[in-house]
């Protein structure tokens, strides 16, 4: 059977109370031509439908309407899970109607694994699904004692054991798979994700994620990527548009997956189109560059974040003139000489020591990346390092 893997719609939401809800119906109907033509038996997605835990009713109709085309009738069937953003009681409230167009909804964990018969193929997959799971949708508390490497610990073991119990339910027949929103540790994200972790407590390490499965997929990440260190193909589908402006770049895309019982899952990226690119201008020269890209049409449909260079105050009326020439343009920052040095220090000063260590290893030894075991000898050493100097700074005294 051939299955499509998505994630993080966050319809409804926003960019600098920018709607964004076109550019949203727009992916949607791009999905749905997609699931066509690559001939889709079942869709997944992986989480956060919405922005909010109380959308627009814009959006929700958006994701009705969108589900209703993608499931054809009922001809293929549909399984969506909560995420971190969603409210699993609004998210799961049309159950009873989703159910007669074979659309799966879940909010909370559930020890019960999810059986779909796929009409296409007269096949079944088992779905091993783990909506978001914190502590309060999980209804437990994961340890009595903040403390953050125990509650790290303890949450990791407890996501390891709901996937073991779900997938004892797998049989050599079926195509099985797993589905959550969570955070995996080395994903690498982007500032459009709300933090799903206090402090990295709701953190899972790779090796967690259940090796019966045959593709575990993902939501909560925004960038597409598959995750090192599985024991078994595990992948984040990503947004399906840029959310930030550090995602400025991102090619954003759906998964696709071929699997059959007991064979290895296949796995292959269908690119996106859809959706306004966010780009990022640093005009150095004056600003006679930005009118001169504005007289260019550059970027003419995109939104734009400004980096504008300057010697002395923009007035009032240049800015209203920037932004009339552009409705895209949402960020106008003026950066001035004495600012440029501060910039750089401030920078250095704010990447976290473990940045420091793994873009050094990665110069290094020609982009290879260091083992979690190794980073984390680097900042024992250099907490011991820290220590003994504070030591000896006290004997001075």
């Amino acid at each position: 059977m051939r299955i499509l893997h998505t994630a993080d719609w966050h319809l409804g939401k926003t960019l600098e109370g920018r709607s964004r809800i076109g550019e949203q119906a727009d992916f949607l109907e791009e999905l749905v031509q997609i699931v066509e033509e690559e001939k889709v038996d079942v869709i997944l997605m992986a989480g956060d439908v919405y922005d909010t835990v109380n959308p627009p009713a814009q959006a929700e109709v958006l994701f009705y309407e969108s589900l209703q085309k993608l499931s054809n009738n009922g001809k293929r069937p549909i399984a969506v899970i909560a995420g971190n953003h969603d409210n699993p009681e609004r998210l799961t409230a049309s159950r009873p109607l989703a159910n007669s167009q074979k659309i799966s909804l879940l909010g909370y964990p559930t020890m019960s694994i999810q059986t779909i018969h796929v009409p296409t193929t007269d096949e079944i997959l088992q779905l091993a699904s783990l909506p978001y799971p914190s502590e309060s949708r999980l209804n437990e508390i994961l340890s009595e004692q903040f403390d953050e490497k125990l509650l790290r610990d303890h949450y990791d073991t407890r996501i390891r054991e709901f996937f073991h119990k779900l997938c004892t339910q797998f049989t050599d027949k079926t195509v099985n798979m797993a589905m959550s929103h969570l955070f995996v540790a080395g994903g690498n994200s982007s500032d459009s994700e709300r933090p799903i972790e206090v402090g990295g407590a709701y953190t899972v390490v790779a090796e967690s994620l259940p090796p019966q499965a045959q593709y575990v997929a993902l939501g909560h990440l925004h960038r597409p990527q598959t995750i090192k260190r599985a024991k078994t193909a595990a992948r984040y589908s990503g947004s399906p548009l840029a959310y930030s402006f550090s995602e400025a770049g991102y090619t954003k895309s759906v998964t696709i997956v071929d699997a059959t019982p007991g064979s290895e899952a296949t796995i292959k990226e269908v690119y996106l189109s859809s959706g306004k690119p966010l780009v990022k201008w640093k005009a150095t020269e004056s600003i006679q560059q930005v009118y001169q890209w504005l007289d260019e049409r550059k970027d003419h449909d995109a939104w734009i974040d400004l980096e504008l260079h300057v010697t002395n105050a923009m007035s009032m009326e240049e800015i209203h003139r920037i932004r009339k020439s552009h409705e895209g343009i949402l960020h106008i920052r003026p950066i001035f000489p004495e600012m440029i040095g501060e910039q750089a220090a401030v920078k250095m000063d704010s990447i976290p020591m473990e940045e420091h260590f793994v873009n050094f290893y990665k110069k290094q030894s020609g982009g290879a990346q260091p083992e979690d075991k190794l980073i984390q000898l680097f900042l024992t050493l250099i907490k011991a390092e820290v220590e003994k100097t504070c030591g000896n700074m006290s004997t001075e005294k």
